[in-house]
This record gives structure tokens, sequence and C-alpha cells, in this order.
């Protein structure tokens, strides 16, 4: 399979897993199911940006969507109006939080190594095939 199909079928898997764990209610704490949806988006976006940009290497990728993340994180700080009416809307509410919090950072971190490893073991495999 070649590595932007295997990038591709990647993403199709994390989105349903990523929106089942953080929408997913009863079984976990909320702040668990933040954590996990934030490991899960960090992931989506590394596999994404590599699946557009595949000469870029994987480390320098989750640098600097780890980077990405946390500038929205502060971001989220700023709450000039038009702002607040992107995130009141669920495509922005998705991409741009609605809430800081410092809790956020860890699992940030953690996905971009997550989504660095993915990315290096997709490399390695296709290399294998």
């Amino acid at each position: 399979m070649p590595y932007r199909v295997a990038l591709l079928v990647s993403i199709l898997f994390i989105i349903p897993v990523g929106y089942g764990v953080r929408f997913s209610q009863g079984w976990l704490p909320n702040s668990l199911h933040d954590a996990l949806g934030s490991l899960a988006y960090e992931v989506f976006w590394i596999l994404l940006v590599q699946l557009l940009y595949p000469k870029i290497p994987p480390l320098r990728i989750a640098i600097a969507v780890s980077l990405a993340t946390c500038a929205i994180e502060v971001l989220q700080l700023w709450q000039p109006s038009w702002l607040q009416a992107l995130r009141a809307t669920l495509p922005g509410r998705l991409v741009l939080g609605n809430t800081f919090s410092w809790s956020d950072f860890p699992p940030y971190f953690i996905g971009s190594v997550m989504g660095w490893l993915w990315l290096e073991g997709l490399r390695r495999w296709q290399r294998m095939a």
C-alpha cells in the first residue's frame, strides 16, 4: 500500500476514534475524555499535514503541529466577538476550542509524540513492504 494511502486510511481511522472518545458519555471522567480526544486531535493534524506535504520530515511536522495547537490554546484567552462567533460553530469549536486550560498542554505534547511515532511506523512499514 502506498504511503499516502496508508496516511489516508490512518486519518479515516483516527477521526471516528477521536470523536468517539471525546463525545462519548459515562464510561470515563470528562477530563479523561478531553485528554484522549486531544491525543487524537494531535495525531489527526500530524497525519493530515504529512498527507498534504509528504516530503516534510515527520519530526518537523510533529513539532510544528504541537506548537500550532499550543498557540491555538493560548489564543483561547483572546475573546473578540468575531472569534467568539467562529467558536460558536461546530467547526470553530473543534478547531479553535473555546476554553483555555493548562491541562490541555500535556495531551498535546503526548499526542504529538504519538503522531510522530505513527508516521515513523508507517514509513518503516512502507520500507519493509
